[in-house]
């Protein structure tokens, strides 16, 4: 199917191999333009295995997912990056889903675990509660007189446009490394403050429903409370940052952007 973009499917791994043996193979190649695989640097075998499958593979020289981010970024040739994981989390028939979405001339796509009839099985007590706090303090801090809600903004599985992160200032360390140090955390992910951004900033989003599955390989290789503390103490700064100029810089972003 011709699309008026190129698409991009980023796909995070570390110690990987056996979800990539079992997921891989539903991921029709045909849906986008370049498959590239983002290793954290696995000890399994998963870029040797992803070699052999004939998919281009990048192993990051710095560890933590911003770092990541940066290396790969010039060896993503898709207009549109879509975020994937091999863990059984993410499903594969979403991937066309979010192009077809972005089609209508979004700059972001969320894949959201809450919107209508979708659910998410991943989701135990902590971490239902924090995505439904993160939820609705995303939601009432930015984005109080919209009606349209974001009802996932914490979730990895979504498109964007590829220039959004430095349309969106994602790419710089200011956002995060004084809370990373603080926390003592690595390089945490760029997704939550994208989801904020993209509300104080007024870009083009959207969401479609898409269940996500239990997890069937591997844990969570992140520590929910340090992290979820990071993401929350953004939130506070951007909502100070936007409160009483939230309206021009959204303008401002639209011509600019």
């Amino acid at each position: 199917m011709k699309r008026p973009f190129r698409s991009t499917l980023l796909v995070m791994t570390l110690n990987e191999i056996e979800g990539m043996k079992l997921i891989m193979p539903s991921v029709r190649r045909e849906w986008v333009d370049q498959i590239l695989i983002l290793d954290g640097g696995s000890t399994d075998g998963t870029p040797e295995w992803a070699l052999g499958q004939g998919y281009e593979v990048h192993v990051q020289k710095e560890p933590g997912f911003r770092n990541g981010y940066r290396e790969v970024w010039p060896k993503v040739v898709g207009d549109v990056v879509i975020y994937f994981t091999p863990d059984g989390n993410s499903l594969p028939e979403a991937i066309p889903q979010l192009l077809d979405k972005m089609e209508g001339g979004f700059d972001l796509v969320i894949a959201s675990r809450y919107l209508g009839g979708a659910r998410s099985k991943d989701d135990d007590l902590i971490s239902g509660f924090g995505n439904g706090l993160f939820r609705a303090l995303t939601n009432g801090l930015l984005n109080p007189r919209n009606s349209v809600r974001m009802t996932d903004p914490l979730v990895m599985l979504r498109a964007h446009r590829k220039d959004l992160p430095q349309r969106l200032g994602l790419d710089q360390d200011e956002p995060f490394v004084a809370l990373e140090r603080f926390f003592n955390v690595r390089k945490v992910d760029w997704i939550p403050l994208m989801s904020m951004r993209a509300l104080s900033r007024g870009i083009r989003w959207g969401e479609i429903p898409v269940d996500e599955p239990a997890r069937i390989f591997g844990g969570r290789k992140i520590n929910l409370f340090s992290w979820g503390a990071v993401y929350l103490i953004q939130l506070c700064m951007e909502w100070k940052q936007f409160r009483f100029s939230g309206e021009k810089r959204r303008e401002e972003f639209h011509v600019a952007g």
